[in-house]
C-alpha cells in the first residue's frame, strides 16, 4: 500500500517516498527491509569493535562479546526511540565519535603495567562504563528539561544545511578508505549498488533490496576468490581485508549468551575521562539532531517540532546510560548509515525499523548466527557506506531549497560553514599524526582530549559556525535566512493535526509530552 493522496500533500513535492513514517508495506517486505537495517547496524558494530577492542587489550573473543552487547543495546535503544523518542524511523547504534574517548581511556597510564591483556580489557571497559554512566546525565537533563528544544529553535534551514550534509560527509574515513583496502571486491559493490539507478535497467524491486542483494553477490564473489587461492601468496594485510575466512568471529562467538548489566564488573569513575566522554556526548547530540532531520525528510514525515527533537535527545541520553550499564565500549547515536538506507529504499516506515530492532535483540543472543554476517569483509561494508553516507549528505544539500540561494548572506554562511567543517577536523587529524598529539597541547590531558573530540567532528564544527553566523550576520530587506521551516506546508511549531499523527506517543502519553 502506497502513500495516499491525503498524506502525500504533506510531503514536499521534490521528495518521493513509497511508504512514509506511519504507512508500512506487506509483512514480507517489512521483514526483508528490517533485515537490511539490521545488517547495516551490525557492520557498524563490527567496525567500532575492531577499532577499540585491540587497544583495550581484548582479542577476537572479546571483540565478539562487544559486538553482541552493542547489538543488544542498539535493539533496546531503537525500540525506545521509536516508541517514546522522536518516533522517527531511526536506528540507534554505536557512535564512531566515541572511538577517541575510548582510546583515550585505553591509553591511560594506569594500564601500562598490566601484563594480562584480558585484565586490561576488563579494567578499561569498567572505566568506559563509569564515564558513560555519568556523562549520560547531560542529554537526559537537556532533553527532558526542554533546554535542547530551545537550542533547536535557533536551527534554521540555513544552518541545518551544513549540519545535515556534514553528518554524512564527515564519516568519509569509514567508507572509501575501507573499500580501497580490497579494490577487487569494494569497487564491484559500489557499481552493483549503483546499477538500479541506471534508467535503462528499470529495476525498482532491486533498488529496494539493493544492499541485501548486492552484498550477497559480492560476498559470493569474494568467497570464490578465496576458495580458488587468489590471495594465497598475498600479504597478511591483503588476506585480512579480502579473504572471507580471516575474521575469526564465527569460532570466537558463543552459541548463546545473554548480555546483562555490569557484565564486566563494577564501573570506575575518573573525572578527566568523564569530561572527555562528555565532549563526545555533546558532539553526538549535535550529529544525532542532524540525523533526525535527515530521517524525517526520507521518512516523509512532517517538519520536526523542536520539542520532538528535544524528546529524542532525552531518550538518546537514556541510551547512553544503557551503554554504560551493559558495557558497549562506546556511546550511541542516531545511525547515519541507516538514515541513508531510508533514502535508498524509499521506505520510511517506522515498523520496518522496529522489526530491525527485533533482529538485533535476537541475533545478539545467538552469537554464531550474527558472526556469520559480521564476517563479511570490511571492503564490502565500506563500499556500501560510500552510497549510504552520500545519500544522507544529499538530504542536507536538498534543504538549501528553503533558503534564498541568490543571497550573499546565504552563500557566505553555507560556504564558510562547509569550509570550516571540513578544514578544522582535517587540521586536527593531520597535526595529531605528525606530532603525536593534537594542536591543543596543555599540561591537562583531559582538556586536550576534549578539544580533540569536539574539533574532530565536521558536523559539530559546521553546525556551531553556521548557527553563530546565522544569528549574528545582518539581513538585507525582506530576507529571513530561511528561518521559516517549510511554512508552505505546515507551521514549524508542530501545532498542526498532522504532526500529532506522526509524532504522537503511544498509549495516550502525548498529553504529558505534547509536540509543540
Amino acid at each position: 500500500m502506497s502513500v495516499g493522496e491525503g498524506m502525500i500533500r504533506h510531503i514536499p513535492e521534490n521528495l518521493l517516498v513509497d511508504y512514509c513514517l506511519i504507512v508500512s508495506p506487506g509483512w514480507v517486505h517489512v521483514f526483508l527491509l528490517g533485515f537490511q537495517h539490521f545488517l547495516v547496524v551490525l557492520w557498524t558494530s563490527v567496525i567500532i569493535a575492531a577499532a577499540i577492542v585491540p587497544h583495550m587489550g581484548g582479542g577476537i573473543a572479546e571483540r565478539a562479546l562487544v559486538i553482541q552487547t552493542l547489538l543488544f543495546v542498539s535493539g533496546l535503544n531503537t525500540l525506545l526511540q521509536t516508541f517514546f523518542g522522536t518516533r522517527l524511523s531511526t536506528v540507534i547504534g554505536g557512535s564512531f565519535r566515541f572511538i577517541i574517548p575510548s582510546l583515550y581511556i585505553a591509553f591511560a597510564r594506569r594500564y601500562v603495567d598490566y601484563v594480562d591483556p584480558k585484565q586490561k580489557f576488563i579494567e578499561t571497559m569498567r572505566a568506559i562504563q563509569g564515564a558513560l554512566l555519568i556523562a549520560s546525565a547531560l542529554p537526559i537533563l537537556l532533553g527532558f528539561l526542554g533546554i535542547w528544544r530551545i537550542v533547536a529553535r535557533f536551527l534554521s534551514p540555513l544552518s541545518a544545511v551544513p549540519l545535515v550534509t556534514l553528518v554524512g560527509l564527515g564519516l568519509y574515513e569509514y567508507a572509501f578508505p575501507l573499500a580501497a583496502e580490497c579494490v577487487e571486491i569494494g569497487l564491484p559493490e559500489i557499481i552493483i549498488l549503483y546499477a538500479p539507478e541506471i534508467r535503462r535497467l528499470n529495476l525498482p524491486d532491486f533498488l529496494r533490496y539493493a544492499v541485501l542483494l548486492s552484498v550477497a553477490l559480492v560476498w559470493a564473489f569474494a568467497s570464490l576468490l578465496t576458495v580458488t587461492g587468489v590471495y594465497k601468496n598475498k600479504s597478511v594485510k591483503t588476506q585480512l581485508s579480502c579473504r572471507v575466512d580471516r575474521s575469526g568471529l564465527i569460532s570466537a562467538s558463543e552459541w548463546f549468551r545473554f548480555p546483562y548489566p555490569f557484565q564486566w564488573g563494577r564501573p570506575e569513575v575518573h573525572a578527566g575521562e568523564v569530561l572527555v566522554t562528555l565532549a563526545a556526548v555533546f558532539v553526538t547530540m549535535i550529529e544525532s539532531s542532524g540525523a533526525f532531520i535527515a530521517a524525517f525528510r526520507y521518512a516523509g514525515g512532517e517538519p520536526l517540532p523542536p520539542s520532538v527533537l528535544g524528546r529524542g535527545i532525552g531518550w538518546l541520553g537514556i541510551g547512553f546510560f544503557l551503554d554504560g550499564m551493559f558495557g558497549t565500549g562506546v556511546g550511541s547515536t542516531a545511525a547515519v548509515e541507516n538514515v541513508g538506507l531510508l533514502g535508498i529504499t524509499r521506505v520510511g516506515s517506522r515498523r520496518v525499523v522496529q522489526i530491525s530492532a527485533a533482529y538485533m535483540l535476537f541475533f545478539s543472543l545467538i552469537g554464531k548466527f550474527a558472526a556469520v554476517f559480521a564476517s563479511i569483509p570490511l571492503p564490502i561494508i565500506g563500499a556500501v557506506y560510500c552510497i549510504l553516507f552520500a545519500v544522507v549528505s544529499f538530504a542536507g544539500i536538498g534543504m538549501s531549497q528553503y533558503c534564498d540561494l541568490n543571497s550573499w548572506r546565504t552563500n557566505f554562511v553555507v560556504g564558510f560553514s562547509f569550509f570550516m567543517g571540513l578544514s578544522v577536523p582535517r587540521y586536527f587529524a593531520d597535526y595529531a599524526i605528525l606530532s603525536g598529539h593534537g594542536p591543543v597541547d596543555t599540561h591537562s590531558q583531559w582538556f586536550n582530549g576534549v578539544a580533540m573530540v569536539i574539533f574532530s567532528s565536521p558536523a559539530a564544527v559546521a553546525a556551531v559556525v553556521a548557527v553563530f553566523l546565522d544569528v549574528t550576520t545582518g539581513r538585507s530587506g525582506g530576507e529571513d535566512g530561511g528561518r521559516k521551516w517549510w511554512s508552505k506546508y505546515e507551521r514549524f511549531d508542530g501545532s498542526g493535526e498532522t504532526n500529532a499523527k506522526f509524532y504522537a506517543l503511544p498509549w495516550g502519553l502525548s498529553k504529558y509530552f505534547p509536540s509543540h
